[in-house]
């Protein structure tokens, strides 16, 4: 398997995306007095997974940042997980859709946690690096295409 070259080729951050357009898509039905409580709150919790681990990609230089956003990420999964719990209790989501969605998150968060645990696989080098002394990669020029 290659190595990830950007946020978006962890399958944990394409799970979070798939998960949280899916929650997008299911809340469209969710009452109207629920718009600007339930709906959002899921809406912003679901998205958050991803913004997280996209920041914790970013912060990888340091691992104690990484390790940070990775935590934080994990904290949304089981926070979204929490609205789903009250978006089947208010009969907004049938139990099968609730069902495929908690168990997604379920699973998401079992990728974010060995995240945490092999925090140092996914940061670039030692806190100890004198940045100074390592070469870049050549990189490609910018397109427009």
């Amino acid at each position: 398997m290659a190595s990830a070259k950007s946020f978006r080729d962890l399958k944990v951050y394409q799970a979070a995306r798939e998960a949280a357009g899916r929650i997008f898509e299911l809340s469209k039905s969710f009452s109207r007095e629920e718009q600007y409580s339930l709906t959002d709150q899921i809406r912003r919790s679901s998205r958050a997974v991803k913004a997280m681990i996209a920041e914790a990609w970013a912060r990888r230089r340091y691992e104690a940042a990484f390790v940070n956003k990775i935590d934080e990420a994990l904290g949304e999964a089981y926070e979204t997980q929490s609205w789903l719990d009250d978006a089947l209790d208010g009969a907004y989501l049938s139990k099968q859709d609730f069902d495929r969605l908690d168990d997604r998150y379920a699973a998401i968060g079992g990728m974010l946690s060995p995240m945490i645990d092999r925090a140092d696989d996914f940061c670039k080098y030692a806190p100890s690096t004198d940045y100074r002394s390592v070469t870049r990669e050549e990189e490609s020029p910018i397109t427009d295409h």
